[in-house]
């Protein structure tokens, strides 16, 4: 079979909106690879890049930073990866090796990472080229689609909750059941935390339940803040739902010394009372994902304890309708865009 010489790619054309383009397909760089793309998420955080308008309308840029293929071409200086293989690359797509921050492993403050759709293109498209010291290991008992917003929000999720100051037993709330909620309620549960899902509406309690919170504030009816402290209150709330106001409620809720860690930005600011901080040590701490081995990880635990992302799928000349659609908040829980099927190189 004579392989393609381009590929389909979805570009930004103007603020908000999408356009299918053919690219040839591009020779990897010194330190790249070339992935033929079999699945990426559609973040929210892509609409940092859809949301602006591209500076050169004939070369805009493509999103996505939740990609899961096979890579079918290796540059020159790249080690330990080869055609075929498994990959996934996330948001944070490769750390500066020359970075003080990177060396010490903090690569979200490094001055120049390599942004997957943001600084370079990302994975709406059928093919893309990625640096190899970005590249995460996928496991082959994952789905593709399924894969992908692990990448992403599994990674922000699973990450802020193992670092956090909770021990297994402990009451850890999740603020949410949208896309990163579900997710973190899945891994709060088989972290071994007494888990609590928080969102508006008794319509949620059911879907709580079945991602495995023990138990579910219907934050409508009942006092979030009083159940927390029922419960002995919190060690740890996961902020997920992008509402200030909603986050800095449950800061009383809090048990002492405990945290609300914030993961989702929202539109309006966090209004804070020091008595509530003060007395009980508490604190408010933010958390962006984190390094390639912090994925594998990710990965590997979510394929060992059956924790999966709810996904809708759309193919992917249907770029612009799961955009918007997330946009909307109208997918449950994750949108992901799959390519076609590809008779090209496969694990050796």
């Amino acid at each position: 079979m004579t392989a393609p010489q381009t590929y389909r790619a979805a570009v930004v054309v103007a603020p908000g909106k999408l356009s299918m383009i053919d690219r040839p397909i591009e020779a990897p760089g010194f330190g790249q690879v070339r992935i033929r793309v079999e699945a990426c998420g559609v973040c929210h955080s892509d609409s940092a890049t859809v949301a602006r308008a591209p500076a050169n309308l004939e070369h805009g840029l493509t999103p996505g930073h939740e990609v899961v293929g096979r890579i079918d071409a290796v540059g020159n200086g790249v080690e330990g990866w080869h055609v075929g293989q498994r990959v996934g690359v996330g948001f944070l797509a490769g750390e500066d090796r020359t970075c003080p921050s990177c060396r010490q492993g903090d690569v979200v403050n490094c001055q120049s990472p390599v942004i997957t759709g943001m600084t370079t293109h990302g994975g709406y498209a059928e093919s893309m080229l990625a640096e190899a010291r970005g590249l995460v290991r996928v496991p082959d008992e994952l789905d593709a689609a399924e894969a992908a917003p692990l990448l992403c929000a599994g990674l922000t999720t699973f990450n802020a909750l193992r670092n956090a100051n909770a021990r297994a037993g402990d009451v850890v709330a999740v603020h949410g059941l949208g896309g990163l909620g579900h997710l973190a309620v899945q891994f709060a549960r088989k972290m071994g935390f007494h888990t609590v899902a928080i969102a508006r509406g008794a319509d949620k309690a059911e879907l709580a339940a079945q991602l495995g919170a023990h138990r579910y504030i219907d934050s409508e009816s009942e006092d979030a803040v009083e159940v927390l402290r029922s419960l002995g209150g919190a060690k740890v709330v996961l902020a997920t739902a992008p509402t200030g106001t909603g986050m800095s409620s449950l800061v009383p809720g809090l048990a002492a010394r405990g945290q609300l860690i914030v993961v989702a930005v929202p539109g309006d600011p966090l209004s804070l009372t020091a008595t509530d901080l003060v007395f009980g040590a508490r604190a408010v701490v933010g958390a962006l994902t984190g390094t390639v081995y912090d994925n594998e990880q990710t990965l590997a635990f979510a394929n060992l304890q059956d924790i999966r992302p709810l996904i809708e799928t759309f193919p992917l000349e249907q770029a612009q309708v799961a955009y918007d659609r997330m946009m909307r908040a109208d997918v449950r829980f994750r949108a992901v865009l799959v390519m076609p099927a590809y008779d090209g190189p496969s694990a050796v």
